[in-house]
């Protein structure tokens, strides 16, 4: 019998695309939608798109109507999850899209958010390199692999009950420099990422700078000069896999393209080492996942390869006159960045195949 599955937030774009995926997966049943502003209305009403969910009715988010199920995803306003899931008992798997359960520091969440800091959840980016001496974990490595990159974050996510699915530019710019810090081929300091990022990225509210009449044939940053909300999450990913510090300059720019994130992040490259250990860190940090790939040498990814699919894609190049690396990513920030890495969690802590209801396959033109 599948497995009963509830999604708070389902009028919204991550809460649509968990619902999206969710349809597909044979071992999961969604039986409850909840919402804020469309209770009472059909799913299809809201989400037309989804005709396969389309009967369902939007009730109340509240504990009581998410409580019964197996699975809970909660894809709601950040520092709306934690008042719910602290009443929602142990019994269900709870996975969280919003923020509330991300950062491990009160420091961190004070400096970037408000209200009271909560609990930091299994974080939902299973392949996340981290050396076995700060993760305590058994290795995964292929054999033959670079040995400071024994283990995963997938390892933290086994069995787990309580999950946090990640940032989605955070995740991006995790997964393109883990690997080099990891095995030391860069230096975490003087780290640069600037995301070219599509609005869904912002949510389904309603916002004036948003407007299509607004981002259509312009380009414009924000979050700029050290504030955006991802910094510290890109910071803590890093300190898993093995920086005791780092620095960096994170700018996201928002341009006129509905779905997707394509980061072109730089390090400074390590003293003494070569273009050839740089490429085996990334290659040997992601040979065997089945959803991070490291595109061929002078190969660099495109959005629009990305659009559907729980997949990360990556290209790497050393700038030998800078002595930087250069990695560019491109995700589906509402995919491999949000829904598609909650279920792909989701999966794993329950023992099914991790790429159950999940495909690598993109969408074009």
């Amino acid at each position: 019998m599948p497995l009963s599955v509830a999604v708070a937030g389902a009028s919204g774009y991550a809460g649509g695309e968990i619902l999206r995926l969710l349809s597909g997966h044979p071992e999961f049943e969604v039986r409850t939608v909840t919402a804020h502003s469309t209770v009472g209305q059909s799913l299809g009403s809201v989400q037309p798109h989804l005709r396969s969910l389309a009967h369902l009715v939007l009730v109340d988010t509240t504990p009581e109507n998410l409580a019964g199920h197996d699975i809970v995803f909660l894809a709601l306003p950040h520092g709306a999850s934690a008042a719910i899931t602290a009443e929602l008992g142990d019994a269900a798997l709870v996975v969280d899209c919003g923020a509330d359960h991300r950062l491990e520091s009160a420091e961190d969440w004070a400096a970037f958010y408000s209200g009271e800091h909560s609990e930091a959840w299994a974080y939902g980016v299973p392949e996340l390199p981290i050396p076995a001496v700060t993760a305590g974990l058994a290795s995964d490595a292929p054999d033959g692999a670079v040995s400071d990159l024994v283990a995963k974050q997938r390892g933290r996510l086994v069995g787990a009950r309580r999950i946090a699915a990640p940032g989605c530019n955070a995740s991006t710019v995790a997964l393109s420099l883990a690997p080099g810090i990891a095995s030391g081929v860069i230096l975490p300091t003087d780290l640069v990422s600037v995301l070219a990022v599509g609005p869904s990225g912002a949510g389904k509210t309603l916002k004036t700078h948003l407007l299509a009449s607004e981002i259509l044939g312009s380009a414009n940053a924000y979050g700029i000069g050290g504030v955006h909300r991802h910094i510290p999450e890109i910071q803590q990913a890093l300190r898993w896999a093995g920086a005791e510090s780092s620095t960096i300059s994170f700018t996201p720019v928002i341009v006129p393209m509905s779905r997707g994130i394509l980061a072109t992040s730089t390090a400074i490259l390590a003293p003494g080492v070569g273009a050839a250990e740089v490429r085996a860190a990334w290659e040997d940090a992601y040979v065997d996942e089945p959803f991070v790939e490291l595109l061929p040498d002078g190969q660099f990814p495109r959005t629009a390869d990305v659009i559907g699919a729980n997949t990360a894609l990556l290209g790497l190049a050393v700038d030998e006159a800078a002595g930087r690396v250069v990695v560019i990513a491109a995700v589906d920030n509402l995919v491999k960045g949000t829904a598609g890495a909650a279920i792909q969690s989701a999966n794993i802590a329950l023992g099914f195949p991790e790429t159950l209801g999940l495909t690598t396959n993109g969408v074009a033109p």
